[in-house]
């Protein structure tokens, strides 16, 4: 499974591009690294998929995440793809919206 491509979802990238835009309030430099660590560590799941954990709230061994400085990148390994479905703050649960995403993708 490992060499999967990375590929964020419409709805993933609108979640980076609000956070970046309520931590730039404060930081345009934290918003940007914030940015690049979350591209970063998105990058890295085509060779590990696995390394992050099952969400709790869903307990589906396809459906994992991965923290990046507190916020939960959301991804589903599909067998030709890792899908990055959505990024929300650590101390939030999946909402059904949310929960909704990671089903239809």
């Amino acid at each position: 499974m490992a060499g999967q491509v990375v590929v964020w979802s419409p709805e993933a990238l609108e979640d980076v591009e609000a956070i970046a835009a309520y931590i730039e309030r404060d930081s345009v430099f934290y918003a940007g690294a914030v940015v690049e660590k979350m591209l970063s560590a998105a990058a890295g799941l085509n060779q590990f998929p696995e390394s992050g954990r099952v969400v709790p709230e869903l307990n589906q061994p396809d459906i994992r995440e991965r923290f990046v400085y507190s916020y939960r990148l959301i991804y589903r390994i599909d067998p030709t793809r890792i899908l990055v479905t959505a990024v929300i703050h650590g101390k939030r649960l999946l909402d059904d919206a949310t929960a909704n995403r990671l089903a239809e993708k």
